[in-house]
């Protein structure tokens, strides 16, 4: 593997206009694929395997040419204080919105409250709150200007009458932001970091240019694929977060060994070689893992993911691929520029007196020794710290957050908000009951005695009059909880139904399911509950496996999967202390605590899961390839700090920045995404990394890399610790430059450094100069 990638990041920093161009021209073909591909198909909620979906198959089947998927708008009237709605004039001015509306562009029927039998269903109790109902032919995405501006003028002139109007549905939804610069945040901190961490505008820039450029491949290769795989416009979305990260972070490895190389006295082609072959390698695998961990969504179940996480593993090996062929070509171009600013300008360098403790003393090295002194007390540390931040996930609670997580600032909010005091807050989530009567004797006794038994169920407040299909033989009616959609209480509710439901159909013979929004979402925090130990299963158990390649130990792979799950706990425990339990949520601007995203888990696995075993390889590689070349363990430790703690760092504090700019977004659940992978982040790589690895390895000693006989013969070796190019690397090649004048050649000889092999002082000790280290 190691030689392998040498040779290409030669092959590509030598023939570097061909590499650039290939890159542009890819770009250009899947763009040019993305603008004549058709447009994304709208995002389906498909859960197969669920009996809510079951049920909405049912109904598309016996209910044809209904339009379900058409947009609406629920529109809220509420009365001044000590007036009701009811009254003349505000009764008109309900009336007269409902008739504007039902006139507008692409509406298929508007239901005033005041009509017939709507009277007693769309008006509260106590005459306070009504509420009417526009559906429209065309779904949100295809609503016309017109359409849209018709109903908001209607709503602005029932306002002036002097009633609370507000609107929740689809027609006018508000759609969830990342605060329109997420990304440009992310960037810009990067960019930051980067600059801190290397000195140079052009270290720092060019893994954001590579960066940003296999994002643009990913993205446009989705977009050109959507049609004939079937992905929506949010398909993407997973793809563009680690995407970016992970380009940034892959180039930042290769830049930071380049630098390391051409400090040690090789010519700039030696030096993109040897970063290539042995940073490149550490990119290969820690790549495998994030694409391991995204490829591995499909086991859940649910189609939207699947597509998700194999978009986002393609971003993933694209960031690869450019990390190691367009990153070293770059380099090809600008050789000096990425060194620091005292290499480039002045050339100093310095000679090097290795340390019988290992080497160069700088912030990775202390910390190192510090870890290396008080191994036990930094472990239990750690580890109490962790499972002290995990304790909230015992009261974990599942869901998928409605209107109600939604602002204040938001219409959609307050309509719901104004329909939970004047109706109850189960209102806003009816169970909808599909009733199967084929096989029932007498369909409509079959239906109405199920009517009666789920109104009679505890908790039910109402049922409404059950529909028919034209044949006659299968009904849908919706059933009214009297708690909120995402309560315990409701979740209770519909499994005493389902319970029930054996000794229902046997004595009518007819079948029924539960179905609606509500019970969808119950439907699906099971499906993907069940789904996660499945999956940790198959991730952790497959990363153990390719760890065990790559570090030849048995015991290093071990500690990597059981400090990711330290970290991913503790980070799932710290969003239910922030958005289920409301700790600390004023600041982060969450307006409403709930249930966690019934997703949240499984994301946060995932993605976490591959990163972690990012920092694990980058890190833990370099103290093998030390250990390998003759370290002992303990210095091993150091040399792998030394070299890899600071860019580690960098990386880390980067993937933060992309995730946190998520945070500032006005939707809860994009909150709640971006804080749960940026302090995930934070407890991976400053705690388990940065602390926890190097105590149990400390403790471990030499069996850290033991390896049965029998499982080493087994498993293919791969060389990441480049072991073929130690030769390579102990004696660095000289420059072939062209001919230069005599100034010429002095400048470029004080730029790339010494072109002269190592030299022996009178100890045998190695005197070669070396670049100053920033």
């Amino acid at each position: 593997m190691a030689t392998f990638l040498h040779r290409l990041g030669r092959l590509a920093f030598r023939r570097r206009w061909y590499v650039t161009l290939l890159w542009v021209a890819v770009l250009v073909a899947v763009g040019f694929g993305a603008a004549k591909a058709p447009a994304a198909p709208d995002a389906t909620n498909s859960m197969p395997g669920i009996e809510s979906q079951k049920a909405f198959d049912l109904m598309e089947q016996r209910f044809p040419g209904t339009d379900a998927d058409g947009a609406t708008a629920r529109i809220v009237f509420v009365a001044p204080d000590g007036q009701k709605i009811t009254a003349a004039d505000h009764r008109k001015a309900v009336e007269t919105l409902v008739q504007r509306a039902a006139d507008g562009p692409q509406v298929a029927g508007a239901v005033n409250p005041f009509q017939g039998k709507a009277e007693a269903k769309a008006v509260s109790e106590d005459a306070t709150t009504a509420y009417a109902t526009v559906t429209y032919k065309a779904d949100a995405d295809d609503l016309t200007d017109a359409a849209k501006h018709r109903l908001e003028s209607a709503i602005e002139q029932a306002r002036d009458t002097g009633l609370t109007v507000e609107v929740g549905g689809t027609a006018l939804e508000t759609q969830p932001s990342a605060g329109g610069s997420a990304e440009a945040i992310g960037i810009a901190i990067a960019a930051f970091v980067l600059l801190i961490t290397f000195g140079s505008l052009a270290a720092a820039g060019l893994p954001l240019l590579t960066a940003i450029l296999g994002v643009g491949v990913s993205m446009a290769s989705i977009m050109a694929l959507a049609g004939a795989f079937g992905l929506s416009s949010t398909t993407g979305t997973l793809a563009t977060m680690l995407g970016l990260a992970c380009g940034i972070d892959y180039a930042l490895f290769i830049v930071s060994r380049y630098r390391e190389e051409r400090a040690k006295g090789h010519s700039p082609k030696e030096a993109a070689g040897l970063a290539t072959g042995t940073a490149g390698s550490a990119v290969v695998f820690a790549g495998l893992t994030v694409v391991i961990a995204l490829a591995g969504l499909s086991v859940v179940g649910i189609p939207m993911l699947t597509k998700m996480g194999l978009a986002a593993a393609g971003a993933v090996v694209v960031g690869v691929l450019i990390a190691l062929t367009l990153v070293p070509a770059v380099l090809g171009f600008w050789p000096n520029a990425v060194l620091s600013r005292r290499a480039r300008r002045s050339g100093r360098i310095k000679e090097v007196k290795e340390v019988k403790e290992g080497g160069e003393n700088n912030g990775g090295s202390r910390w190192a020794r510090f870890v290396l002194r008080r191994p036990v007390p930094v472990l239990i540390a750690s580890v109490v710290g962790l499972g002290a931040l995990a304790i909230p996930v015992m009261d974990l609670q599942l869901g998928m957050p409605g209107a109600e997580a939604k602002p204040t600032s938001t219409t959609e909010r307050r309509a719901y908000d104004d329909l939970a005091q004047g109706f109850g807050p189960g209102f806003n989530g009816p169970l909808t009951v599909v009733v199967d009567a084929r096989n029932a004797e007498n369909p409509k006794t079959a239906v109405r005695t199920i009517e009666e038994r789920i109104g009679a169920t505890d908790g039910i407040v109402s049922v409404s009059p059950a529909r028919f299909n034209s044949a006659g033989d299968t009904a849908v009616f919706s059933a009214i909880p009297s708690t909120a959609p995402t309560s315990e209480q409701t979740q209770d509710l519909v499994r005493s139904i389902r319970a029930d439901r054996p000794a229902t159909e046997a004595s009518t013979g007819a079948e029924f399911e539960v179905t609606g929004t509500t019970a969808l979402n119950i439907d699906v925090a099971q499906k993907t509950q069940d789904a996660l130990i499945p999956y940790l299963i198959l991730v952790v158990g497959l990363a153990i496996l390719l760890l065990m390649v790559v570090f030849r130990s048995v015991l290093v792979p071990v500690k990597a999967a059981v400090g990711f799950l330290l970290s991913v706990l503790a980070a799932l425990g710290s969003v239910v202390a922030v958005f289920q339990w409301g700790w600390g949520a004023g600041l982060l601007g969450v307006e409403t605590t709930g249930p966690i995203m019934s997703l949240m888990p499984i994301f946060l696995v995932g993605i976490v899961f591959g990163l972690a075993m990012d920092y694990e390889v980058f890190l833990v590689a370099r103290m093998r390839e030390a250990y390998v070349h003759g370290d002992s363990p303990s210095q091993a430790i150091r040399t792998g700090f030394r070299y890899s703690a600071r860019v580690v760092v960098a990386a880390a504090l980067i993937m933060m920045a992309v995730f946190s700019g998520f945070v500032g977004a006005g939707e809860s659940m994009i909150k709640m995404i971006g804080f749960g992978l940026a302090i995930a982040v934070l407890f991976d790589a400053f705690v388990v990394r940065m602390a926890l690895v190097p105590a149990v390895l400390a403790l471990l000693g030499k069996a850290a890399w033991w390896m049965p006989r029998w499982l080493d013969r087994i498993l293919p070796r791969v060389d990441v610790e480049g072991e073929a190019l130690s030769h390579r690397a102990a004696t660095p090649q000289t420059s072939q430059a062209p001919q230069a004048t005599k100034d010429e050649t002095h400048t470029q000889a004080r730029a790339e450094g010494p072109t002269e092999g190592p030299t022996e002082g009178p100890t045998g000790e190695d005197t070669r100069p070396e670049f100053t280290s920033v």
